[in-house]
């Protein structure tokens, strides 16, 4: 896998105690946060540094998951991008990012950890600038 770390945006604690050790346990660098205007601050802070995100729809604050995903997506076309939401997998199809999934809660952590391990085997890395074969 590339390196940098896994974003995972969720506003409830338990939950997001529970993401972040197991996909530490799974091997993965993770960095998470309870707020999106957090997600997005600490995203902008050095956007290279993440190799994916895991967000909550709904956050509790100004912004919701959806709107976490354009902005990483903005800055990075080919982002993974897994949703997680207890209710607005309804809204998936018409807020969600392309190629991007969604789990409905409850889920069992192996889903996710499946599903980010699809998806960062689906892009195609790209060698370091001045680098060459």
């Amino acid at each position: 896998m590339t390196n940098g770390a896994v974003l995972v945006v969720e506003d409830e604690p338990l939950i997001l105690l529970d993401l972040e050790t197991g996909l530490e346990e799974a091997g993965f660098h993770v960095v998470g946060v309870d707020r999106a205007t957090k997600a997005l601050s600490t995203f902008d802070a050095d956007p290279g540094s993440f190799k994916a995100l895991i967000s909550d729809i709904r956050l509790g604050d100004d912004k919701s998951g959806w709107e976490v995903a354009r902005h990483v997506r903005q800055a990075n076309a080919t982002m993974p991008v897994i949703y997680i939401s207890g209710d607005s997998a309804i809204q998936w199809g018409a807020e969600g990012v392309p190629d991007s999934i969604m789990i409905t809660k409850p889920f069992a952590l192996p889903q996710i950890i499946t599903a980010l391990s699809m998806l960062l085997n689906q892009q195609h890395p790209t060698p370091p600038s001045g680098q060459g074969a």
